[in-house]
């Protein structure tokens, strides 16, 4: 789903879904937290046990690719800095090429020849062989949803004419490239449903390619958009055309919007707005559900701020006005009653409220307060039914509650237990609604809800290959180094015994307003039958506890995510769960950057470590792809404060000569244009130089893919079967 830069899987909007074939990686998301909804991630598990050699064994016979090393040193603000591996920033280069190459020839084998991988790889098939759901849109009387029939590369796009019609295939994105590495980043059914845009990511790319289908025949149009990212892209009321905004020249600065007619050519595309002052603007449309109102969302760093301006499209040649400046806060465009807007926001207030803004009188001191400010964080609002349904946070896991248009409490959505629900989309005219609940140990159910009676009914649900109730999840809390209370979920075995010897992964991310809530992956499953521990602590930097707890975690304050994860380690620890040795730490993006920060600060606390397309070196991220955008969150180097705690924590350069790193399997994907490979390859060459014990150090590229998104299916389960694999002997489990 982090990802933000995040990895999502779910709906971007009311009428716009992504697909929902998802990654076992958390990712930074630079799409804005309004279009995003709890992570829903598919399952991986584990498998058979036997003996394996130990890591000091197996790595003893690892001979590294020779890195050479250049005399590149940097100035910031009067220290010097020495990169000796700058060369490997040249991605395209037959030097990096070769690199890869020969760290590939290292690592695959390696990986290969540990004797669990093959029963891992196994189990995981057949974890992961189950029936995977989307969330359903409608779109006249038409129902559209994915499905995955389980070990499907991609998730295939059905439509059924009624909710209980037989379902056609509309869309497979395996038959659009013979890799078979293209997959929906969205799509989008007209308000009729007659018509359906779609949007194509390659090879694990962030730049989108939208098409237009015809629902009734299944054949394309001439339409065709380049440019396009994040799923900036919106209908038109009357299906006439498209509102979107794209980048032109494969930069990543001077987004514009534009409206597109069908049947008209990319080129002869209506301007709506631009800045040509300001480059770092991104905007995504939206279209009231009256169809009155162009909203235009627009952001330009990752820290979850923005602005909202909004069209009047009844009035001929109206301008864009200008309704809420300062990127202060969030404002998220919630619906409308004529000239009334509501609005999700923090400003003012944390932890989230909804504000009610009069288009006449938009002056901040006369919005009227709706859904005041509660005692749990609001992640997201919708209005179905003529009905906000509030989605908060209790302590990381899913609340929903449904208010009136005046913001009287209704009642409280009664949701399965502890875990992570979304969705809950839909018209003011609608009767029903769905939504998604996922737990550590239930992969996602999908849930027709009766707005007007309150009732849940099961509408798609799948059959799992486990056994659910052999296992529980536990809610604790522990307390950071500066005395900061923070929920941390534990996934075991009924009745394991808590002797300090049980082998445990624990998973963080920390950054971006997003929130670690409850997720299910096969691969954890797979860990678990092991007899392992899976933990995940919800870190400052999220939204878990509304804005101050994501700004807690912000520039010089990211030491925090970095004391909350060692403090939840230690506290399995303390607490008999388990030992350094037997304790492997996992992160993916942002979490990559805290699985390679607390492994340089605490090496002896790990018994290995697994960061994935992590942002490694601090000081130069801001340099590549739509990186720039990091720095609202995270500082840049480019001012002599923001250096100085950078270099404090930045995982390359707090590697040190001579000291003993525990095991380490470094992931990226080649094709990452989110967050370029540089960083794992620096850090990867890095590490081995500076390696001074036996533990093996390696770094695992795979081609034609990216930061995760669209990752075939047989790709994701070699990538989990590598990973416990790796994980298995590394901690010497039995």
């Amino acid at each position: 789903r982090i990802d933000g830069i995040n990895g999502i899987n779910g709906i971007k909007s009311k009428n716009m879904n992504s697909r929902n074939s998802g990654s076992s990686i958390l990712l930074i998301s630079l799409i804005p937290s309004k279009f995003l909804v709890p992570l829903f991630f598919l399952a991986l598990t584990a498998c058979s046990g036997g003996s394996v050699p130990s890591a000091e064994h197996a790595a003893a016979k690892l001979t590294y690719p020779q890195s050479k090393r250049v005399d590149q040193v940097d100035d910031y603000h009067g220290e010097k800095v020495a990169d000796p591996y700058r060369w490997l920033e040249q991605l395209d280069s037959p030097e990096t090429k070769a690199w890869i190459e020969a760290q590939n020839k290292v690592s695959f084998p390696y990986l290969e020849k540990i004797p669990q991988r093959a029963a891992y790889k196994e189990r995981l098939t057949q974890l992961w062989n189950y029936e995977r759901f989307g969330m359903p849109v409608k779109g006249g009387n038409r129902y559209f949803y994915t499905r995955n029939d389980g070990l499907q590369n991609q998730s295939v796009l059905y439509v059924a004419d009624a909710l209980d019609g037989e379902p056609r295939v509309l869309l497979d994105p395996v038959t659009l490239l013979a890799d078979g590495t293209a997959a929906l980043a969205a799509w989008i059914p007209s308000e009729d449903g007659k018509l359906i845009a779609y949007g194509i990511q390659e090879a694990g790319s962030d730049w989108e390619q939208w098409k237009v289908r015809d629902v009734t025949t299944g054949k394309d149009s001439e339409e065709q958009l380049k440019g396009v990212k994040w799923a900036a892209v919106a209908w038109a009321k009357d299906g006439s055309g498209l509102y979107y905004s794209r980048y032109d020249g494969g930069v990543n600065f001077y987004s514009k919007l534009f409206f597109h007619k069908l049947g008209t050519p990319q080129s002869e595309d209506k301007l709506i707005y631009e800045n040509r002052e300001i480059k770092e603007w991104t905007f995504v449309p939206e279209i009231s559900e009256d169809g009155r109102y162009l909203i235009i969302f627009i952001w330009k760093g990752s820290d979850g701020t923005n602005q909202l301006y909004y069209k009047d499209l009844q009035k001929p040649n109206a301008k864009v006005v200008e309704l809420i400046k300062g990127f202060d806060a969030a404002y998220n465009f919630v619906g409308n009653d004529a000239g009334r807007f509501w609005i999700r926001t923090d400003a003012g207030a944390p932890m989230g409220r909804v504000v009610e803004v009069d288009l006449a009188q938009p002056d901040r001191a006369k919005w009227k307060n709706v859904i005041p400010e509660a005692s749990e964080a609001l992640q997201s609002v919708s209005l179905v039914g003529d009905r906000f349904f509030a989605s908060y946070l209790k302590d990381a896991s899913s609340q929903i509650q449904a208010f009136d248009l005046q913001g009287k409490p209704l009642r409280e959505v009664k949701l399965p237990g502890l875990g992570s629900a979304g969705g809950f989309n839909g018209k003011r005219s609608d009767t029903e609604t769905f939504y998604a609940f996922v737990s550590f140990i239930q992969p996602a159910t999908i849930y027709r809800y009766d707005v007007r009676s309150g009732d849940s009914s099961v509408f798609k649900q799948p059959k799992l290959t486990f056994k659910a109730d052999d296992f529980e999840t536990q809610r604790v809390f522990v307390t950071s180094k500066d005395g900061t209370r923070l929920p941390m979920f534990v996934t075991q075995r009924k009745g394991m015994k808590l002797d300090g010897n049980n082998p445990t992964i624990m998973y963080g991310y920390g950054a971006f307003r997003i929130s670690l809530t409850p997720r299910f992956s096969p691969e954890t499953v797979a860990f678990l039958e092991q007899g392992g521990v899976y933990a995940q602590p919800s870190l400052r930097g999220g939204f878990e506890y509304g804005e101050a707890w994501h700004q807690a975690a912000m520039f010089e304050r990211k030491q925090n995510v970095f004391d909350d994860f060692i403090a939840s380690a230690e506290w399995l620890i303390a607490n008999k769960y388990t030992q350094p040795s037997k304790l492997a730490i996992r992160g993916g993006s942002n979490g990559g950057l805290l699985v390679g920060a607390v492994l340089t600060q605490r090496p002896e606390l790990f018994g290995a470590a697994l960061p994935a397309v992590g942002v490694m070196d601090m000081l130069r991220f801001q340099h590549f792809s739509i990186n720039w955008t990091l720095a609202a969150e995270y500082g840049s180097s480019d001012t002599a404060e923001g250096f100085k705690y950078l270099r404090a924590y930045s995982p390359l350069h707090n590697l040190k000569p001579g000291t003993k790193y525990p095991p380490t399997l470094i992931t990226a994907g080649d094709h990452d244009d989110r967050l370029p490979p540089i960083h794992s390859y620096k850090f990867a060459a890095t590490m081995q130089h500076d390696q001074a014990g036996d533990a093996p150090v390696l770094i695992r590229i795979d081609t034609r893919t990216g930061h995760g998104m669209g990752r075939p299916i047989a790709k994701e389960i070699d990538l989990a079967a590598d990973s416990l694999a790796f994980i298995h002997q590394s901690l010497g489990m039995n």
